[in-house]
């Protein structure tokens, strides 16, 4: 699991892991864990400017948020 952010060019701490279902059009935010590789790691900014694609649900389960 790489501790970076997985945008490209960006190379910034990961601090939130990336999900998708693409079969119930949903979009997570999780904190992340050592026990769960996350799909994408992502950093505050990218994590606080996520935007999900039109017709799809963001849901943002950290406990904690970074602004």
């Amino acid at each position: 699991m790489s501790d970076r952010c997985a945008r490209p060019g960006c190379g910034a701490q990961a601090i939130a892991s990336l999900t998708y279902d693409y079969a119930q059009r949903m979009v997570w935010l999780d904190d992340l864990s050592p026990e769960e590789p996350p799909v994408w790691g992502i950093c505050p900014g990218h994590a606080e400017r996520l935007r999900a694609p039109e017709g799809w649900v963001r849901e943002d389960r950290r406990e904690r948020t970074f602004t």
